[in-house]
């Protein structure tokens, strides 16, 4: 089943990204390290999100785990933070995150992102029809 993947240690900012997602319709998993990421990415997933401020999981990893596998590499890597860890922001870059925004930022656009992962794939034949 398509679904978003949390890399999310922060278990109320976890419940809230859950909540979003239930409007769009949207299962999120979430992941604590590089393996159960690239599982579940694996398995269907179609967007990450990373809390690139979190000490306790290993999310630089997980997304440079991602990246490296070719069945997935792909896959959209969200990463926020706060704004004051700039550091925190170079390093989600390094790591393979695709866009790196600021916490506020990330929740005004969890909903567009969240309907965006939802929506069905097409591929280029289906658009030609």
């Amino acid at each position: 089943m398509p679904h978003v993947i949390a890399v999310v240690d922060d278990l109320m900012f976890l419940s809230r990204i859950r909540e979003a997602a239930r409007g769009s319709g949207t299962e999120v998993r979430s992941a604590r390290g590089p393996r159960e990421l690239v599982e579940a990415a694996r398995d269907g997933g179609r967007l990450v999100f990373v809390d690139a401020d979190s000490s306790r999981l290993p999310w630089a990893q997980a997304v440079s785990a991602l990246r490296a596998d070719a069945s997935v590499a792909a896959i959209p890597v969200i990463a926020f933070l706060s704004h004051v860890h700039a550091d925190h922001a170079d390093a989600a870059r390094a790591a393979g995150a695709s866009r790196v925004l600021a916490r506020g930022a990330f929740v005004q656009e969890l909903p567009r992102l969240l309907a965006a992962a939802a929506a069905p794939v097409t591929t280029l034949e289906e658009n030609d029809r």
